[in-house]
């Protein structure tokens, strides 16, 4: 990685990328701290305190949303925008048409998906903003207050939209996925303060010295099994017939179709963190955080993290949408139809249905794989606080874990590529 870098660092082009990156990451830094106007900082506390949902988009805006900054909304309503639109793409025989249209199809899908964003930024920014009025973090009263929360939520949206311009031009200019970028900066940008927070409470406070070693081990082994997972994949040996194509003989070679063991990514997680943290969202609300009262406590105990039926439920959750999310992101009828089409086969499988079948049987097996992967990673976010009895640290597993690795793997395979356009070049020269 190091040596890569290093080489990256002496191509001017690659180099020119690497410095408008970190650039536009110095911005959105300063974003993070740049609060909204008229928001009392100090009523934040008591809306916030409560709720793996709200913990969850913390984690996600750099600690933006718990400070109600710019960009307290994050990045988020362009990710669930692009999940929905994933989905109407599937469920929309017009939109399915559109997608296959080529550049200019694709081009209205992202306009539609932007529109899409702006609409879902502006009702979860308004009733964000609304629910800390009530809990009197905006001081005003009268008729005029309901203006002031619609400015302070169009504040918000605009920050959702800029950081939607940022990620595109980090796309552009920059390396890699520019939204998923976007997404790391945050989450690394809280990891100092948790880090900090930890070492002063549960070692310098509770001289728990021993319990963190404990904690670092895990955090360096679960990275590794990340990794491991994140880059596991099964190879279908694929075999192509011969053709003539014009007076030559093209074909006849043989390669491979990988099928990734982790195809869903971290999608499944929060489809599953989003429903299950819901019930414990509303009735925080509604008790307004009193943790004696017996629906707050129910709703505690079946989130997760709760009672051992919540963890299940959440992990049996995570399974089954694994599973659903696999179905509509690889479809394996469009695979064997594909493979029939360009006249290759899997050795062994006849074209057509026979392979369709051999494809859903060897996905069916991997993704249950993948499945069980996202489950034990999910849960050790809640199982590992309890074993070591430190619960100021909470990136040992779960969504924000994921994210940083995936996102760090795609980065330097990005940067790879690149190096590699290089060297090809020098060496047909």
């Amino acid at each position: 990685m190091l040596a890569s870098l290093m080489a990256a660092f002496r191509i001017p082009d690659l180099k020119k990328r690497i410095t408008f990156l970190f650039l536009m990451l110095a911005v959105y830094e300063v974003g993070l701290h740049i609060s909204v106007p008229g928001i009392d900082i100090r009523n934040l506390e008591k809306v916030f305190g409560e709720g793996n949902l709200f913990d969850l988009l913390n984690a996600f805006t750099g600690g933006a949303f718990k400070k109600f900054t710019i960009f307290a909304m994050g990045i988020m309503p362009y990710i669930n925008a692009s999940i929905i639109m994933q989905l109407l793409t599937i469920a929309i025989p017009q939109l399915e048409a559109l997608q296959k249209e080529g550049a200019a199809g694709q081009k209205k899908i992202r306009l539609y998906t932007r529109w899409l964003t702006g609409v879902m930024a502006l009702f979860q920014a308004y009733g964000t903003t609304a629910m800390i009025r009530q809990a009197g973090a905006i001081p005003g009263t009268g008729s005029a207050l309901d203006w002031h929360v619609f400015q302070i939520a169009i504040v918000l949206v605009a920050g959702t939209a800029f950081l939607m311009y940022l990620g595109e031009q980090i796309s552009d200019k920059g390396i890699g996925n520019g939204v998923s970028i976007v997404i790391f900066a945050g989450i690394i940008a809280y990891l100092p303060a948790q880090i900090g927070a930890t070492i002063r409470i549960e070692g310098l406070t509770n001289g728990h010295w021993f319990n963190l070693a404990i904690l670092g081990i895990l955090f360096v082994a679960t990275v590794a099994f990340i990794v491991a997972i994140t880059q596991a994949q099964r190879k279908i040996p694929i075999q192509h017939v011969k053709r003539v194509v014009g007076t030559k003989m093209v074909g006849g070679s043989s390669s491979f179709l990988p099928l990734k063991i982790n195809s869903a990514g971290v999608i499944p997680i929060i489809f599953a963190l989003s429903i299950m943290s819901f019930p414990q969202t509303v009735v925080g609300f509604l008790v307004h955080g009193n943790r004696d009262n017996p629906w707050y406590q129910l709703a505690q105990k079946i989130g997760p993290g709760g009672a051992w039926y919540g963890s299940l439920l959440y992990a049996i959750l995570i399974i089954l949408f694994t599973y659903f999310y696999t179905a509509v992101t690889f479809n394996v009828k469009e695979v064997a139809d594909n493979l029939k089409k360009w006249g290759s086969f899997i050795p062994g499988i006849r074209p057509g249905k026979p392979t369709q079948d051999y494809l859903d049987k060897i996905m069916t097996r991997i993704t249950l794989a993948g499945a069980i992967f996202l489950a034990i990673v999910a849960l050790l976010q809640y199982l590992v606080p309890e074993w070591l009895n430190i619960r100021s640290f909470t990136l040992i597993g779960g969504t924000s874990l994921l994210i940083v690795v995936g996102v760090a793997l795609e980065t330097m395979q990005a940067i790879e590529s690149h190096l590699l356009m290089r060297h090809y070049e020098g060496f047909i020269k």
